[in-house]
């Protein structure tokens, strides 16, 4: 039907019954001779047009109100967004007010650089000590607004903070007036939830030493390294010394330390199953936290960076499986729930660790399939053989098995081949985009397909809303977990 046709189809009626109307008047009027029958049809017609004419108007009141309601809602809302814009643009000049007050004031040089070296924030005392403007920092790498003397200085310090690890050091400057100045220099990485560094931070914090002060410290940037503590040995014995001072935040006899006198704490984080009608025994992924982040010394996740490059996870990993089975003997009620436990690269390739791991549950009286070990498959990829025995050594005891952060390619699907496990969890990357990006979404259902057809169930992560898991759930996805489910919380809400 053309759009000419629909513009005067309303007035087809209003047309028909003019024209009858007119036929008859003329007819009455010219006292033209009409057959009855005629006369009987036109005046039929004639009610029928009147007839379409009242329920056409009948429809357009209805509309017209209709219109005028949804009008006025749409005034109503529009008032109500124009108000709280008002108000979130006076919130947010009052909030940009006080940091801006706390930016002029605070007494640490602050600044965040990207992984290239790029500032992307700084504050007034950092470009003041550099005796720069804003404009000369902001956007611009440190090579372009650093001397190559202090750009020497920091190069590796970089190097380790992009690498994980947190730096501090100190030094003492002259200045002007002759006054010594004691400079702490801190670099904190910045992590993204997969442990992965985006960034980092540099924090100097300048003290005006008194002359009274005796503090023997080269002028040049010196890094707290971990001498006299390059292997456990060396690190055990400075920790027997209870007169020394504490070791260095990124040493390894701190990670020893945390160790032996039980600074690691445990939290958990539930795996719910997506579809309402399956009921599991409960499941959850055990998360390894530090005291030192607790009092903020470490960014979240960094001990292990640390950990790792001191060849000290499987240590570690032993502590977890120790104080999970003692807990789990503890806790009669919750005897059917499963922990899932992370296991590090170096702890696969040790040939101890399952009859470590075979021990504790005998001793504790524990059923293996209380046990979960999930392993990163970027750390599988690195040693398929060794996986693939540590793998099949937990299902024969009766331990399950999980492969994390599961992606999307060929080598991926060429572990499942090669190892064999109980659980694949799929990348939170690709589950983060399936509302968006209809790629991600194919690659989920794929991955759920193949692992289904061969008897391994799927968990997705990083699941942040409602609407993630209904799609989920249209793809029988067997489980979800992340912030959306549950955050993570303490071990001892579980007691």
């Amino acid at each position: 039907m053309s759009p000419k046709f629909n513009g005067v189809k309303s007035y087809f009626a209003a047309c028909i019954a003019i024209a009858i109307t007119g036929t008859l008047i003329a007819a009455d009027f010219f006292m033209l001779e009409l057959a009855p029958l005629i006369i009987g049809v036109l005046w039929v017609i004639l009610l029928a047009a009147i007839t379409v004419m009242t329920v056409q108007i009948t429809r357009a009141e209805k509309a017209l109100a209709k219109h005028m309601a949804q009008f006025a809602a749409n005034k109503e809302r529009l008032a109500n967004e124009i108000k709280y814009r008002l108000w979130a643009e006076k919130t947010s000049s009052e909030n940009k007010s006080r940091l801006q007050i706390v930016d002029e004031n605070f007494p640490v040089m602050l600044a965040y650089f990207n992984t290239e070296q790029q500032c992307r924030y700084h504050n007034r005392a950092y470009r003041l000590w550099f005796g720069l403007k804003a404009e000369q920092i902001d956007n611009h790498f440190l090579g372009e607004f650093l001397n190559e003397h202090f750009q020497y200085e920091i190069k590796n310090s970089i190097e380790s903070v992009l690498a994980g690890e947190l730096v501090q050091g100190q030094r003492t400057q002259k200045l002007a007036n002759g006054a010594t100045c004691l400079i702490t220099e801190q670099f904190v990485p910045h992590f993204d939830p997969k442990g992965k560094v985006t960034g980092f931070y540099t924090l100097y914090t300048p003290r005006i030493l008194k002359e009274s002060e005796r503090i023997k410290i080269t002028s040049t940037f010196t890094r707290f390294d971990p001498s006299g503590a390059q292997n456990d040995r060396e690190a055990e014995r400075r920790l027997d010394n209870k007169h020394s001072s504490p070791p260095p935040i990124d040493s390894a006899a701190r990670i020893i330390q945390a160790i032996e006198q039980n600074k690691f704490y445990l939290h958990y984080q539930s795996i719910v199953p997506v579809r309402p009608d399956r009921s599991p025994p409960p499941y959850y992924e055990i998360l390894v936290r530090m005291s030192e982040e607790e009092n903020n010394l470490l960014p979240p996740g960094v001990f292990l960076s640390i950990a790792e490059k001191y060849k000290l996870m499987p240590r570690l990993d032993r502590w977890v499986v120790n104080h999970l089975t003692q807990w789990l003997s503890k806790q009669k009620t919750k005897s059917d729930a499963m922990l899932c436990i992370n296991i590090a690269r170096d702890t696969l390739n040790d040939a101890e660790f399952v009859d470590f791991v075979k021990k504790q549950l005998h001793d504790s009286n524990i059923p293996a399939q209380a046990l979960c070990f999930e392993i990163e498959e970027s750390d599988a990829k690195t040693n398929v053989p060794d996986t693939a025995i540590f793998a099949q050594k937990m299902r024969e005891m009766g331990c399950k098995v999980s492969l994390s952060g599961f992606n999307h390619d060929r080598s991926s699907f060429n572990l499942l081949k090669n190892i064999k496990i109980d659980f694949v969890k799929i990348d939170g990357n690709l589950i983060c985009n399936i509302l968006h990006d209809a790629s991600d979404f194919t690659k989920v259902s794929e991955i759920n397909r193949i692992a289904h057809l061969m008897k391994i169930q799927t968990i997705a992560e990083f699941v942040e809303s409602h609407e993630v898991i209904e799609k989920l759930c249209e793809i029988k996805i067997d489980f979800a977990q992340g912030y959306g489910i549950a955050p993570p919380c303490s071990l001892k809400e579980l007691e």
